[in-house]
């Protein structure tokens, strides 16, 4: 699957994604990314994930990067509208902030499978 990223307004911006956020589709957010924290004086990023559909460690690691460009000057990041299965994610990633996990593989096999439970309980 792919990730639509479709990008709304200037400040606040929203960036609303669609699809799977995954290894294979960050570097297309990256690269959204990169002009959309160029704009100066941008203070209010939010992230609507309402049609967000899986997330994986490569995912949460723009996030973070959005965080890092934004907070330090005063302004915000929100992340809005999460699915169950990605609300469960970012549960996850906010209760073990400095992560328990080997590896990056082992820690998406982690997310994945919480994932899948929570969409599909049995």
């Amino acid at each position: 699957m792919t990730l639509k990223i479709v990008t709304e307004g200037s400040n606040p911006t929203t960036i609303k994604l669609d699809g799977r956020l995954d290894t294979h589709t960050a570097p297309d957010l990256d690269k959204a990314l990169d002009g959309v924290l160029a704009r100066p004086g941008l203070s209010r990023l939010v992230f609507d994930l309402s049609r967000l559909e899986y997330l994986s460690s490569a995912g949460i690691r723009c996030f973070v990067r959005a965080r890092k460009a934004i907070e330090p000057k005063g302004g915000k990041v929100a992340i809005v509208n999460p699915q169950p299965g990605v609300r469960k994610v970012l549960e996850i990633v906010k209760a073990i902030p400095g992560g328990i996990f080997a590896s990056i593989e082992e820690l998406d096999a982690y997310l994945d499978e919480m994932q899948r439970k929570v969409r599909d309980p049995d």
